[in-house]
């Protein structure tokens, strides 16, 4: 086993799992540097949530190995993997997934109040987030009288919170029309500017990989090029072999 490169906060090598006997990653390596917006782009189906919830200790990756800031998150057991992901990491999902109980700054402030911080600290961080997200006045409203946009933007407000050192997004706009879309993406990418946050960002939308420094590109649970050249590449197999 290697440790990898000092610099890359999260390293990944020929990471390979499957769903039910179907390869969801298929040899997948990669590094991700401290403070870098890296995209993770691919058609649906193409591995890039599981990529993700290996990445970040949700799931164990059949074969292969993942990284943190140096330690080996393969080898960790479930409660370790769950502190640090409570720790250290950040999620935003394609569904809010909110508490249904607790209020909008409720919901954003509990990863804060997990860790210990004390009410009053957790809920100024998480109004502070709320504010920047344009929902402020939204803070005492239970999931229920929020809509769709709002409580998406409330878990984006959960994830941004704590200040993580990774926040894992898949697809955190799908659910967004346009205008609620760009102001989202303004709010990440200058919270990751300013913090230093390493962002993975999981999308099959163009527009949404534009605002990443890098991008990389799977299908089929592979690394390629581009999908577009990969297609290209396999009509151009299917003209010659005819």
């Amino acid at each position: 086993m290697v440790a990898p490169p000092d610099n890359d906060v999260l390293w990944a090598r020929s990471l390979h799992h499957a769903h039910n006997g179907s390869p969801a990653l298929n040899g997948v390596s990669l590094g991700v540097r401290e403070g870098e917006i890296l995209a993770v782009c691919g058609p649906r189906g193409s591995g890039k949530t599981t990529l993700l919830h290996c990445l970040s200790g949700q799931l164990v990756p059949e074969d292969g190995e993942v990284w943190f800031n140096s330690a080996p998150v393969h080898t960790m057991n479930a409660v370790q993997r769950e502190r640090l992901r409570r720790d250290r990491f950040g999620w935003v999902g394609p569904e809010p997934c909110l508490v249904p109980e607790l209020s909008a700054w409720e919901n954003a402030a509990l990863p804060l109040l997990l860790r210990g911080h004390s009410r009053r600290a957790a809920k100024a961080a998480a109004m502070e987030w709320l504010e920047r997200l344009d929902i402020g006045d939204c803070a005492g409203r239970r999931p229920s009288a929020l809509l769709q946009a709002q409580r998406q933007r409330v878990a984006v407000a959960r994830a941004l919170a704590p200040m993580p050192l990774v926040l894992f997004a898949d697809e955190p706009t799908a659910p967004l029309h346009r205008p609620d879309r760009a102001q989202v993406l303004r709010t990440l990418t200058a919270a990751a500017r300013s913090h230093r946050i390493t962002v993975v960002l999981a999308t099959h939308d163009p527009d949404v990989a534009a605002v990443a420094d890098r991008t990389i590109h799977l299908l089929d649970g592979r690394r390629v090029n581009s999908v577009q050249e990969h297609e290209a590449e396999g009509r151009d197999a299917c003209s010659l072999s005819v």
